[in-house]
């Protein structure tokens, strides 16, 4: 698995509109918090809006955020609807043929561990954990004077 700058901002992108779920972020907002480039930011979120996991509200307020409670988003799902697979090679995933020794092969039983580890860490971590996290440990460096 191997995740691009289109993956990393998808991932980011959403964490920021977990962080408070309902409200609509503009563009500009969303590239500002996120640190990610606007014009790559719009790309991102209309592919996203395409998975569904984003939607967008026309007028003066509109903006984008999330279609769906960030509890129902996993890492995994983003990962998946962005680069692909998460399969580190090809004859981990079921019904490939090509290769003639699938079956026996000792590098493939290896890489579907790595795979089915990777999956189930991804998998079972959603944006609302990410989000808690993420307000955790913001909290842990805000000093009151």
């Amino acid at each position: 698995m191997k995740i691009t700058y289109k993956g990393d901002y998808a991932l980011k992108a959403v964490l920021e509109l977990s962080l408070q779920p309902g409200k609509i972020y503009t563009i500009k907002d969303l590239a500002k918090k996120a640190d990610i480039p606007i014009k790559f930011l719009e790309q991102v979120l209309l592919t996203l809006k395409r998975g569904g996991f984003v939607r967008s509200q026309r007028g003066r307020i509109g903006g984008y955020l999330l279609a769906k409670p960030p509890g129902k988003i996993s890492i995994g799902d983003i990962i998946r609807y962005i680069e692909g697979p998460i399969e580190p090679i090809g004859c981990v995933n079921k019904g490939y043929s090509g290769c003639k020794d699938v079956n026996h092969c000792a590098l493939r039983k290896v890489f579907a561990e790595v795979s089915k580890a990777t999956s189930n860490i991804v998998d079972n971590v959603t944006f609302e954990a990410l989000a808690d996290r993420t307000r955790s440990s913001k909290a842990d460096y805000t000093y009151i004077i």
